[in-house]
């Protein structure tokens, strides 16, 4: 338990420092929510978790691209919703439900193209 509250811990600080510093720099706070920091810490974290199973990570980091291909447009819609004046939580609801529609089509499609994500492992 004690490890869970250190990872939990870790990984609320960054998201925590994240916020803080985008509150102050935008540009250098989008910077760094972009750097894959909570994919590394993941990533680490399976690693010791599964004992160093290379095919647990290598599916994991597998996955993770073809959730982040389909989630880069919500950062597309949701600063063009709010510059054109459309109310804060509509926009993040609209740009949510189109990655969700897109996370759904992603998958489908890795499906067609043969691609398991390894999911039961």
């Amino acid at each position: 338990m004690a490890y869970f509250i250190l990872k939990a811990a870790l990984s609320g600080a960054l998201i925590a420092i994240i916020s803080d510093v985008a509150r102050r720099f935008p540009g250098f706070g989008g910077l760094v929510a972009s750097l894959p920091l909570i994919s590394l810490m993941a990533i680490i974290w399976l690693w010791r978790d599964s004992g160093g199973d290379v095919a647990h990570v290598a599916s994991h980091a597998r996955a993770t691209l073809w959730y982040v291909v389909p989630s880069l447009p919500f950062f597309l819609v949701l600063p063009a919703l709010m510059e054109r004046g459309v109310n804060f939580w509509v926009s993040l609801t609209v740009a949510s439900v189109i990655t969700i529609c897109l996370y759904i089509s992603a998958i489908w499609l890795a499906g067609r193209l043969g691609i398991s994500f390894g999911q039961g492992q």
